[in-house]
């Protein structure tokens, strides 16, 4: 297998992008990675993002068929989390396709990637949790 059959294929990255794209998605995706590696119920989901649970569960659909997140029964609860390898695929993907392997382009954008305190990474001025405005 070469390096290239583990990257997602162009359809898979719209896919993600897509999914991406509504602002309930995002939050709902930027919410689950600071959740790692233990996940949150979708009732948590809702309630922390304010959303109703049937719109949530819609969004979550969409998530899930696109591979940025995935679900796991616990007692009676569905946990979810985030897919972090997906996202990984699809940042290398984009970074392979635009770079071409120059390391004049692709060493400072991977720098840039890699955050000495990736905790702290959030805007100043901010809440940590997307919709969260306790």
């Amino acid at each position: 297998m070469n390096d290239s059959d583990s990257l997602p294929d162009p359809q898979a990255t719209l896919d993600t992008f897509a999914a991406l794209s509504q602002a309930t998605r995002l939050d709902t995706f930027r919410l689950l990675v600071r959740h790692e590696p233990e996940g949150l119920p979708a009732g948590e989901i809702a309630r922390r993002l304010k959303v109703p649970h049937n719109t949530l569960s819609t969004h979550l659909g969409v998530l899930s068929r696109a591979g940025l997140i995935h679900s796991q029964r616990e007692g009676r609860s569905l946990i979810y989390r985030a897919n972090l390898e997906h996202m990984l695929a699809t940042v290398q993907f984009l970074v392979r396709d635009c770079c071409a392997g120059s390391s004049v382009v692709c060493d400072p954008l991977l720098a840039s990637l890699t955050l000495p305190n990736c905790g702290d990474a959030h805007t100043p001025g901010t809440s940590q949790e997307p919709g969260n405005d306790d």
